[in-house]
């Protein structure tokens, strides 16, 4: 397998590290990549003691991201067992359902512990989840130990060691268990983060509306207060006479400026010019022009007989 994948590529170097920390299998959890894929990988998982899934033995996938440990992966339960989907990505905030989470601290180990302790918590309507009844689980939990998985091969009756009374009931990982303990206290704070929105929305909304009622009845009282002062201020100057001057403050010059109406220079409407009255007759014009033609006339008949008279002595 090695010899399929680059060796340089951080995601080769921590996937072979952590291949190599979990070759044997444990009490409690056990993963390991398939032959053919360094990217994917299958795993066993105990059930929680004393919980509705003691007993049981579940398998599941676990495909990683070319950019691993910088994304999370997906992992997807194979087993029948009451509290997640066959065959479907669960939602966890170690899955690839929540990258905003994620941390490149956890590793594969960290994913196995924290769905250890995932199982006993209900689903709330989560992505993947199931909500079995406790007599569903418990026999589910017996069933899963003839599950046999067709693509790694391997039987849960034989995947896990055997518990031992000297056995520790749950995985005794420091570090992975801290992180698991981490992982859950951050999906238990973003459900009930979820579960507050609403009624905070609410809250909030409810509180904006006393907020502006308040304002507007403080504004209502502010207004009247000023109205109120500007009049008294107003009376006892009149009262002292014309020789004190007092300058306004500026509430009372506001409020004077709000109860004087704007004044503005009224000016007469102008009167509509009378339309110069129309000359009926063209009396005027018309003598013009007769005029005018009789002189034309007369110079042409003029200028005719001048001619005539210049040809009449030039024959004799």
């Amino acid at each position: 397998m090695e010899s399929k994948y680059n060796l340089k590529s951080p995601a080769v170097k921590r996937l072979m590290k952590e291949a190599a920390e979990l070759r044997d299998p444990t009490e409690h959890y056990h993963a390991q990549p398939l032959e053919d894929n360094l990217f994917e990988w299958h795993f066993s998982v105990r059930g929680p003691p004393d919980s509705d899934f003691d007993g049981g033995v579940y398998h599941g996938r676990i495909v990683l991201p070319p950019e691993y440990p910088m994304k999370p992966p997906s992992i997807i339960l194979l087993t029948p067992n009451g509290r997640f989907e066959v065959g479907k990505k669960i939602c966890l905030s170690i899955s690839g359902h929540h990258p905003e989470t994620w941390q490149p601290s956890w590793s594969i180990r960290t994913a196995l512990i924290a769905i250890i302790g995932f199982m006993p918590t209900k689903g709330e309507g989560a992505i993947g989840s199931l909500d079995y009844t406790p007599e569903e689980r418990r026999a589910l939990a017996k069933k899963s130990q003839d599950f046999c998985c067709e693509a790694c091969g391997s039987c849960m009756r034989s995947a896990l060691l055997a518990l031992s009374p000297d056995s520790d009931l749950r995985p005794v990982d420091p570090q992975a268990q801290r992180l698991a303990q981490q992982i859950n206290f951050k999906a238990e704070s973003s459900s009930s983060a979820a579960d507050n929105g609403s009624s905070v929305a609410a809250v909030t909304a409810s509180s904006d509306s006393e907020s502006s009622s308040t304002a507007e009845r403080d504004t209502e009282d502010t207004s009247s207060t000023e109205q109120t002062e500007s009049s008294s201020m107003a009376a006892q100057a009149s009262s002292e006479g014309p020789s004190v001057s007092t300058a306004p403050s500026p509430r009372q010059r506001r409020s004077q400026n709000q109860n004087q109406s704007p004044r503005y220079p009224t000016f007469p409407a102008s009167p509509v010019a009378p339309h110069p009255p129309q000359d009926t007759s063209h009396t005027g014009s018309a003598v013009l022009i007769v005029l005018l033609t009789l002189a034309l006339a007369a110079l042409i008949f003029r200028r005719i007989y001048l001619a005539h008279e210049y040809k009449f002595d030039y024959e004799l």
